[in-house]
């Protein structure tokens, strides 16, 4: 019954909408922006039987994924959890499994851009707590005091829409709702001492990353003239350098690819390509981020004309006219991305700031914040700056393991009744440089969707909400908290494993490795007295103190001395594990699973958002 009121009053509201030109609504949830993070959002605390509202100014939904083009997904190709694999699945589902989706050379998963509006669209409808709004521009905050209260909005006729709500998930693209708050936040560089990092940064600055107006091409057959009209202030030395093809000013750094290989970076299904080329190619330098929405516009035209200059270079130098913009893709006049790609954000000042150290070093730099995290991400450090002669062009980034973002990122220090997602997080801004690819994102606005609907429940503060309890709604969604590349969502004892992984009992080995990089818990191994932490250590039952393998007879004689109980056999098997047999040694997982279920630490130690215990 509650939620055929909700949408029926939805419904009456937008009556009243057309006909009065205002209307007030009330919710548990408000999601502003349906991005890529906001869409995950919305679909989680829906989930969770919140009613909640998305409200996403353009038509489509997904955001980058989708409405700005980038149709190649940058990592997490062997971390797949939560709704970023359930997005996956559906992709391989449209096109017919994973290696019809691999495409092009730049990534592992590649789909025409409008198949991820229609996913997306169809995973909104399925959820019976979910309303999405298009077509309505965020305005301002609501604001009583330190909480938000919800925002307004206003759509092309003129008539606006104030949404009152218990939380609201800030999903923009850039920021705007946690700026409208005045709540407070960095933008562009941080010296090196304040974000304390070392890579070549001695002094703040607002440069961002450049972006980018992607277009989706389509290969109309040879014989087939695409070319368009030569573009204003169009010449060809603008792109000299992007491929092998046309290399013709020597002390340019030289090209690695030639020009068909240029274009299967993008390579789509069904003859198509997605023309996003860091190289000489299509970024353009803009910081537009405190601009009006309406000197936003105007200013994007430039990195709209950009990209058309280089599809005329790619038609005519490079012998291409048989390409052109597909005609199939967006609801634009101008066949170009409906919006463009933002690769950096104001990032909120929130309870933490994951900086480059923590996340190189996550069980040994600073707070340990790797127990508190909510989703994972594993592509290295990648800035785009090439197109700003300003910013630093020898940025000497850390290598990083696989990692996991913190919940407070999500939570502003100062401010209540705010959760903030998309590019927004708390994190400096090298970091940003790997916490704003796709599925990181996605999952990222999964956990935000989380925390709302826990806070809408429990009829508390963002800040307030269990960290654990938020952690224990991901792992039941089969979300990863924890980067484990060897222990999959499918596997018996995943949520068990991360439960003791992010405890820190067990730890971790975290590997740079190329553009995918690692962390293995390494699950079949024997468990080893070295591995466990020293008060454990300290206090194991066991007579022989050195380093040797751990069996089964001394993991229950230690739960045994924790909990003043005898174990007996059958909870060995009555926990889901097999062949016991005492005198054998226990391997890690096996561990993991006898002391979540027996002593259960996760639950039985609560955690602050810096990861220390309570």
């Amino acid at each position: 019954m509650i939620n055929r009121v909700f949408i029926l009053a939805v419904f009456t509201s937008f009556l009243h909408i057309q006909m009065q030109g205002q209307q007030k609504l009330r919710i548990p949830v408000l999601v502003v922006g349906g991005g890529t993070s906001g869409t995950a959002a919305g679909i989680q605390s829906a989930r969770m039987g919140v009613s909640t509202i998305i409200v996403e100014e353009g038509p489509w939904l997904g955001g980058m994924i989708s409405a700005a083009g980038v149709s190649a997904i940058d990592g997490n190709h062997r971390l797949p959890s939560g709704l970023w694999k359930e997005f996956r699945d559906q992709i391989y589902a449209v096109y017919g499994g994973p290696k019809a989706v691999e495409t092009g050379w730049v990534s592992n998963t590649l789909f025409e851009p409008h198949i991820a509006d229609s996913i997306f669209k169809a995973m909104t409808r399925k959820e019976k707590n979910l309303q999405v709004l298009h077509g309505w521009q965020f305005q301002k905050t609501f604001k009583k005091g330190q909480s938000i209260t919800g925002a307004r909005f206003e759509n092309k006729l003129g008539q606006t829409l104030d949404i009152i709500a218990t939380v609201t998930i800030d999903a923009t693209e850039l920021g705007d709702v946690l700026a409208s708050a005045q709540v407070p936040y960095s933008l562009g560089m941080e010296d090196g001492k304040i974000a304390d990092e070392q890579v070549g940064i001695d002094a703040s600055n607002d440069i961002v990353q450049d972006l980018t107006w992607v277009a989706t091409l389509q290969d109309y057959g040879k014989g087939a003239d695409c070319t368009i009209t030569k573009p204003a202030g169009y010449t060809p030395a603008e792109f000299d350098g992007a491929c092998t093809d046309y290399y013709v000013n020597k002390s340019l750094r030289a090209p690695s690819v030639n020009a068909q290989k240029m274009l299967d970076y993008g390579k789509l299904p069904k003859g198509k390509y997605m023309l996003n080329w860091p190289n000489a190619g299509n970024d353009t330098y803009l910081n537009i981020i405190e601009m009006s929405p309406k000197d936003r516009t105007k200013a994007l035209e430039a990195a709209k004309e950009t990209t058309l200059r280089f599809l005329y270079f790619i038609q005519t130098e490079l012998g291409f006219s048989h390409i052109g913009l597909a005609k199939d893709e967006f609801p634009t006049a101008d066949r170009l991305a409906i919006m463009p790609y933002h690769r950096e954000s104001r990032r909120v000042k929130g309870i933490v700031r994951l900086n480059i150290k923590q996340m190189a070093e996550p069980y040994a730099y600073g707070q340990p914040l790797y127990r508190t995290g909510i989703s994972v991400g594993d592509y290295p450090i990648d800035h785009h700056h090439k197109k700003n002669e300003k910013a630093p062009q020898h940025l000497e980034f850390y290598s990083i393991p696989s990692y996991s973002i913190p919940l407070g990122a999500l939570i502003p220090e100062k401010a209540d009744g705010l959760i903030v997602a998309e590019k927004s997080i708390s994190v400096s801004n090298v970091v940003n440089g790997t916490t704003r690819l796709q599925p990181v994102v996605l999952l990222t606005g999964q956990a935000a969707g989380t925390l709302a609907a826990l806070t809408a429940k429990e009829k508390t503060k963002p800040r307030s909400v269990s960290v654990r309890a938020v952690q224990s709604a991901l792992l039941n969604s089969r979300a990863y908290i924890m980067p484990f590349i060897d222990v999959s969502p499918s596997d018996p004892h995943f949520i068990s494993i991360q439960k003791i992984g992010a405890t820190g009992i067990l730890k971790g080995t975290g590997t740079p490795y190329k553009w995918a990089n690692q962390t293995w818990f390494y699950p079949d191994s024997v468990l080893m007295l070295s591995a466990l932490p020293l008060n454990i250590q300290a206090n194991w039952p066991s007579t022989q103190k050195s380093d040797h393998p751990i069996t089964i007879e001394e993991a229950i004689s230690y739960v045994e001395a924790q909990t003043k109980k005898k174990m007996q056999a059958e909870k060995w098997t009555e926990i889901g594990l097999s062949n016991y047999r005492i005198d054998r040694p226990i391997s890690r997982a096996e561990w993991a699973v006898w002391l979540d279920k027996t002593l259960d630490p996760f639950n039985k130690k609560p955690i602050d958002h810096q990861g220390n215990w309570k």
